[in-house]
C-alpha cells in the first residue's frame, strides 16, 4: 500500500471504531463526502485490498501519445515559448497540433517550462482553528537577542498546534534543516505524526530556484505523508507569530532572573518548567477531543527519515565521495553491479553515515584521507620598494623616453634644439680659506 492508502486505512479503522465521523474522515482523506462513503463501502467488503487504487499501473485512456506530447513541447519552445496557453493552443492548432489550454499547461508544468502569472489579490476570510489536536502544526524560527548580549544570538524553533495552542520550543544556533528536523522529531516522539505542517517560505522548506524540486525537509514530509503547507505571509501563520511575542517577552525575563547564559541550560529550563506552565495557562480545548496524530509504521525509522539524504554515483573502483571522504563498498555487494549506479547516502543527526541502494542497506568503510603535497613559500629578502632621488641621473637621462615627457618628480626637459646647461657643481660643506682659486682652462 502507498502512504496515502495507509492514511485511508487508519481513517477507516477509526471510523469503524466510532472515533471519527464521515465528514471528518472525508476532510482527512481530502476527498468529498460521497467518495468517502464509497471508500468505506469497499473497505467493508474487501477490507484492506479495497483501499488500493483500481487504476494503479494503467495509463489514462485520454492521455495524448508521448510522441505527440514531445512534438507539442518542441514546437511550443521553438516559436511560442512566451505565449499564454490559450493563444499558444490557437497557433499550435494552426500547425496541426490540436491541444486544449489545460492540457498544454499540464504538459509544460511537468517539464518545468511554465509558471502561471500572478493574479490579482483576492479577498480572504479569517481561518478558523482546526477541530482536533494533530490536524495541523505551525512551525517557525524566532531570531532574537534571547540572552540580552550575554552570549551570541541564537534562534528559538517554535511549534504550536493549531487546534489547542499546545506549544513546544527549543534553542538552536541557527535556523537550519538539522534544527527543523530535530524539533519536529522531538514533537513526533512525544505526540505522534501530525497530519500537516504549516511553515513559511524559508529555503529550508522551499527551493526558490527550483520550486518543483523538494528540499530535504519536503522530501521527509513526503515520506511521512505529512502535508506541507507554505504560507504566503507572516499573517497567514499568525498563531506561531503571536507565540513568538510571548516568548520574547516572558522567556527573556525568566532567563535574566536565573542569569542563564548557556543554550543547554536554557533548553533544560524550557523542558522542565517553562513549557509546562505555558501550556497549562494558554492551551485551549479543541472542538473535537480526538487526537489525530498518527503512529509510525514499524518499518519506518524516524531518525533515518528526518536526516539529510543525498544521491551519489559509485565510481569504477566502487568508492563513493562524500564531503571530501571516500567510502569504499566491499566485495560482498558485487552481485548488485553498483559501478556507475546511484546510491543514497544518509547522514544522521549524530553524524553517522548510512548507505542504501533501492532500499537495501550497504556496508562500507571510510578510506584514509589522501596526503596533500606541502606547499613551499618563496622567501623575499627585501620587500621595500626603492625610489630614486629627485636629482638622480636616471631622472635626467633622456634616453628611452620621448622628448617633452618629463618623468614624475624630475626636472622639466629643455626644448628641442636648445643646449642643456650642465648641472652645477656641488658646493663643499667646508672649504679652506687659504686654498688658491681655481684656474680656468
Amino acid at each position: 500500500m502507498s502512504a496515502n492508502e495507509r492514511v485511508r486505512l487508519d481513517v477507516m479503522r477509526r471510523v469503524e471504531r466510532g472515533e471519527l465521523t464521515m465528514a471528518t474522515a472525508a476532510e482527512l482523506m481530502r476527498v468529498s463526502p460521497r467518495q468517502a462513503k464509497r471508500i468505506r463501502k469497499r473497505f467493508k467488503t474487501q477490507r484492506d485490498a479495497g483501499l488500493v487504487h483500481q487504476l494503479r499501473g494503467q495509463p489514462s485512456n485520454r492521455r495524448l501519445p508521448e510522441e505527440l506530447r514531445q512534438r507539442i513541447v518542441k514546437r511550443h519552445q521553438e516559436r511560442y515559448h512566451d505565449f499564454g496557453p490559450p493563444l499558444a493552443c490557437e497557433k499550435l492548432t494552426q500547425d496541426g497540433l490540436a491541444v486544449i489550454p489545460n492540457t498544454l499547461a499540464h504538459i509544460l508544468k511537468e517539464r518545468g517550462l511554465f509558471e502561471p502569472r500572478r493574479r490579482r489579490k483576492r479577498h480572504r476570510l479569517r481561518r478558523e482553528r482546526r477541530s482536533s489536536f494533530g490536524m495541523m502544526v505551525q512551525m517557525d524560527g524566532s531570531h532574537h537577542d534571547w540572552f540580552e548580549s550575554r552570549v551570541r544570538w541564537c534562534v528559538l524553533m517554535v511549534m504550536i498546534d493549531d487546534a489547542t495552542n499546545r506549544t513546544y520550543a527549543r534553542f538552536y544556533r541557527a535556523e537550519t534543516t538539522d534544527a527543523a528536523f530535530d524539533v519536529l522529531g522531538r514533537w513526533m516522539k512525544c505526540h505522534g505524526v501530525p497530519r500537516s505542517v504549516y511553515v513559511d517560505r524559508h529555503s529550508i522548506y522551499r527551493d526558490e530556484d527550483h520550486p518543483e524540486k523538494p528540499t530535504q525537509f519536503g522530501r521527509a514530509m513526503k515520506e511521512l505523508n505529512v502535508e506541507l503547507i507554505l504560507a504566503h505571509s507572516p499573517q497567514a501563520k499568525g498563531r506561531v507569530e503571536r507565540r513568538h511575542a510571548v516568548f520574547q517577552d516572558r522567556l527573556v525575563k525568566e532567563l535574566r532572573l536565573r542569569n542563564t547564559s548557556d543554550m543547554d541550560q536554557a533548553n533544560a529550563f524550557l523542558e522542565r518548567f517553562f513549557l509546562a506552565d505555558l501550556n497549562r495557562r494558554f492551551a485551549v480545548i479543541p472542538r473535537l477531543q480526538t487526537d489525530l496524530h498518527r503512529v509510525l509504521p514499524l518499518d519506518f525509522v524516524l531518525e533515518e527519515i528526518l536526516c539529510v539524504h543525498e544521491v551519489r554515483a559509485v565510481s569504477r573502483d566502487w568508492c563513493v565521495c562524500w564531503k571530501n571522504k571516500f567510502l569504499q563498498i566491499p566485495a560482498k555487494h558485487a552481485s548488485l553491479d553498483l559501478a556507475g549506479k546511484k546510491v543514497t547516502v544518509k547522514q544522521l543527526a549524530n553524524g553517522q553515515l548510512l548507505m542504501s541502494y533501492q532500499g537495501q542497506s550497504l556496508s562500507f568503510r571510510e578510506l584514509p584521507v589522501r596526503p596533500t603535497p606541502e606547499r613551499t613559500r618563496m622567501i623575499h629578502v627585501n620587500r621595500v620598494p626603492w625610489k630614486p632621488a629627485a636629482n638622480h641621473a636616471w631622472r635626467n637621462d633622456p634616453v628611452g623616453r620621448a622628448a617633452g615627457s618629463p618623468r614624475r618628480g624630475g626636472p622639466t626637459p629643455a626644448p628641442v634644439g636648445a643646449t642643456a646647461s650642465p648641472p652645477p657643481l656641488p658646493t663643499p660643506t667646508s672649504a679652506r680659506h687659504d686654498a688658491p682659486p681655481l684656474m680656468s682652462g
